[in-house]
């Protein structure tokens, strides 16, 4: 089934464009995967780099994981990926398949979306594990967009190398 992209709203309230400019870019990652088997997802179809489109969706679940559940949330969960707590063990596609990928996404991001609906408002602190800094739900959810957006620019070219199909 081909994922569907919302379009976000041109005007309105703060709190609502930013959840919808990031589901925006959530959906923008799952098109960019849409329709390709495991071994193309696994492809690092840009060398030298060692970037695939499954890399970047076990990334972004680490990302939605760290920022939501353990910064904003307080949880001690371990990452999704390393037991050891290593970030970049999410972009090493061998032995997971798309399914356990996007199964544990789309986990996160159901978690992430909880987890900002039940916040009181934008201006909830919350201290980084990783930076020891107090941050915002407004910066979380403004790092969310701007990191998917950025990586959604890296799935163009790898979608592009895979099969040709280019456009979100």
């Amino acid at each position: 089934m081909p994922a569907e992209r919302p379009a976000p709203p041109t005007t309105g309230a703060e709190r609502p464009m930013l959840r919808a400019y990031l589901d925006f870019h959530r959906a923008t990652l799952a098109m960019k995967c849409d329709g390709l088997a495991d071994e193309e997802l696994r492809r690092r179809a840009s060398p030298p780099s060692e970037l695939s489109l499954l890399g970047l969706l076990r990334h972004l679940a680490e990302v939605e994981r760290a920022w939501f559940r353990r910064t904003i949330a307080g949880e001690a969960v371990p990452l999704v990926w390393s037991a050891d707590g290593d970030f970049q063990a999410a972009y090493d596609p061998s032995g997971c398949t798309g399914a356990e990928a996007f199964a544990a996404w789309r986990a996160e991001v159901e978690h992430s979306r909880r987890i900002e609906r039940e916040a009181e408002s934008l201006d909830v602190v919350a201290r980084d594990p990783r930076s020891g800094t107090d941050v915002s739900l407004r910066l979380v959810l403004l790092h969310l967009i701007h990191e998917y957006a950025r990586h959604n620019g890296h799935a163009d070219l790898l979608r592009e190398a895979i099969d040709g199909t280019t456009g979100a």
